[in-house]
């Protein structure tokens, strides 16, 4: 007596290069249909497909077709058992994949529980020169050329962030802007004196009590963000940015780690001693 219950579907891992993702086959699907599924997916015409089964323990694969490809029906091949065994289907994985080389093998695998695994080969007949896909993967982003506009024809533009600085007189199209400047420096500075930080005095730099160390630098820091002075600090701990030097300018002698350079106002100078290794912050309010 011929069985009515239905075939059960085999999830299936289409990779191309195209696109990867999982798909369901029935084994009772024709050959022709399955090309016909597999076209949207893998990019390549159903005439121009070769399936290929390969079964675990096999060396070569067993290529899926015949003269009627319109009435015979996939679960023809090996593929019929693996489907009806409802305890692995669900957890076994067959692989339909069509690299960029057009023609390539397979290996059969076992998963950690046990299960066999399928691999399905589509293999494209068609020329890699004439195919409808050649040339259009996606490149890299570094290699794709970009766009960058000149300095001048920026400039000129009405309606961007420059402009609209230009018209406000924001920033350093402020007329007032070098008095401006020149007042700031002059703040960091005074701040530097009314706070005692002179090279080799002890400092924190709040609010932490234990990010501890020396003012070894006072003075500026071309090259960085920002105006004024800046404070080298030489850190008890490797918890710095550097060794006393930026870019490729010392400005003093440290550990790799162990110098960090910081606005006036996020120095403390005072009796700091250095902490032992069995010490640690002493203010409850911080974690």
């Amino acid at each position: 007596m011929t069985s009515l219950v239905p075939a059960r579907d085999i999830p299936l891992q289409v990779i191309s290069p195209a696109a990867s993702s999982e798909r369901r086959v029935n084994p009772s699907w024709t050959i022709s249909q399955l090309k016909a599924k597999l076209e949207p997916i893998t990019g390549i015409a159903p005439s121009l497909q070769t399936l290929t089964l390969r079964l675990p323990n096999q060396l070569d694969g067993v290529v899926i077709s015949t003269e009627d490809e319109d009435l015979t029906e996939i679960g023809s091949w090996s593929l019929t058992p693996y489907a009806e065994l409802h305890d692995l289907v669900l957890r076994r994985h067959h692989r339909l994949s069509s690299p960029k080389s057009h023609a390539y093998g397979t290996t059969g695998a076992q998963t950690a529980e046990g299960d066999d695994v399928v691999d399905y080969t589509v293999k494209d007949a068609q020329p890699a020169s004439t195919h409808p896909s050649a040339g259009t993967a996606i490149p890299a982003p570094s290699s794709v050329p970009k766009y960058e506009m000149p300095v001048e024809t920026y400039s000129t533009l009405p309606d961007t962030v420059l402009a609209y600085k230009k018209t406000h007189h924001i920033g350093r199209f402020d007329p007032n802007a070098p008095e401006l400047k020149a007042k700031k420096v002059d703040d960091l500075w005074k701040e530097i004196a009314e706070g005692g930080i002179v090279v080799g005095a002890r400092c924190i730099l709040p609010p932490s009590t234990t990010r501890r160390g020396t003012v070894a630098y006072v003075g500026l820091i071309p090259g960085i963000p920002g105006v004024g002075p800046r404070v080298g600090v030489k850190l008890d701990e490797p918890a710095g940015k550097n060794d006393g030097s930026v870019g490729g300018q010392r400005y003093f002698e440290c550990d790799p780690h162990h110098g960090i350079f910081v606005r006036p106002d996020r120095v403390e100078v005072g009796d700091w001693r250095e902490l032992g290794l069995d010490e640690d912050d002493d203010d409850p309010d911080e974690i």
